[in-house]
């Protein structure tokens, strides 16, 4: 019983976020800032939204550039606003 409730424990604590966006700056040493488009209905009119969010990202490489399309995780904090990792290269830019 106790097995079970401790690789419960370790489950929660690696399930972080995934988030898929776009580069919009890489003007900062080993730090990308990614735009997240989120589509969400409207509580009361139902009509669809897009919510933009600025993920800012360590990128150790530092190879990307604007308009690639990332995939981040969730970590823990690495500076004052990073707060994401990169974890592949989703596309490049043309």
């Amino acid at each position: 019983m106790s097995e079970q409730s401790s690789s419960a424990d370790a489950d929660d604590r690696t399930a972080r976020k995934v988030r898929e966006g776009t580069v919009i700056s890489t003007s900062m040493e080993k730090t990308a800032v990614v735009k997240v488009v989120d589509r969400v209905r409207h509580p009361r009119y139902r009509k669809t939204m897009q919510r933009t969010k600025k993920l800012y990202i360590h990128d150790e490489a530092n190879d990307l550039n604007v308009g690639d399309r990332v995939r981040v995780m969730e970590t823990r904090p690495l500076s004052k606003l990073k707060r994401w990792r990169l974890v592949e290269v989703v596309e490049r830019a043309r």
